[in-house]
């Protein structure tokens, strides 16, 4: 049923303010809050801007008019033009377990396979055992070391998979 009450779309500018909140309200619930983190990166207030253009995109899942998750996918700097990063996929505690993370992620993967990519790369927390477990369900594998310069030297597990 609150799937049902989910709207999956592409951010607006609208929506910036919002996502802002999102991103600064849940990586401090994870210690992500200061230098070598996504909060921290200047996109953050200005999402839809950032990932505009047919190689990225940014997604938010809406319930009821607010913004309860988002997520989205751009070249991984630095990296393999064939190579995006998943970047940026929060969603606030009420709406964990319910299975949107798996919704988003389908849906952003699709997106950049459309856009030409082959390969997705992301970065994540040991300690964001939820959002591990649903990538290695959906066939992301462990790396040893990070790809590509994010300049997120902060986060400490690393996974790739072939779109």
């Amino acid at each position: 049923r609150a799937r049902r009450e989910i709207t999956l779309r592409r951010a607006r500018r609208k929506d910036d303010r919002a996502l802002a909140e999102l991103i600064r309200t849940v990586m401090p619930e994870f210690g992500a809050s200061g230098p070598g983190f996504a909060i921290l990166d200047p996109e953050v207030d200005a999402m839809s801007a950032a990932y505009e253009g047919s190689r990225a995109g940014y997604f938010v899942l809406e319930r009821g008019g607010r913004v309860v998750g988002a997520g989205g996918f751009a070249p991984l700097e630095g990296g393999d033009p064939d190579v995006c990063e998943l970047r940026k996929m929060y969603f606030y505690p009420e709406v964990r377990g319910l299975g949107l993370g798996e919704m988003l992620l389908d849906h952003v993967m699709a997106e950049a396979r459309a856009a030409g990519f082959r390969r997705m790369y992301l970065e994540t927390l040991e300690n964001m055992t939820q959002a591990r477990r649903l990538y290695e369900k959906r066939g992301f594998s462990r790396l040893c070391a990070p790809s590509g310069e994010t300049g997120h030297h902060g986060c400490d597990a690393w996974y790739e998979r072939a779109l």
